[in-house]
């Protein structure tokens, strides 16, 4: 990884959703697995539904929030 010195990582927390963090990023996972990416941006799963975790694949989004299960949208 490159010596970033000249300042610090940017991280974004965001209210529901993935961690953004600037790349390029070397993650080490809880079963000491490494995975790296080069991007500029990367986005890690929060939510532990990625199929490419720790990388997020957007699984976030089918999630149903707390009292929406049963709810339906009336068509007037």
């Amino acid at each position: 990884m490159p010596d970033r010195t000249e300042r610090p990582c940017r991280i974004v927390l965001g209210d529901e959703g993935p961690l953004l963090v600037e790349g390029p990023v070397e993650v080490t996972c809880a079963d000491g697995s490494v995975a790296v990416s080069e991007r500029f941006v990367v986005a890690l799963c929060m939510c532990r539904r990625s199929r490419m975790y720790p990388w997020c694949d957007t699984s976030h989004r089918r999630r149903t929030r707390h009292g929406e299960a049963g709810r339906r949208r009336s068509a007037d």
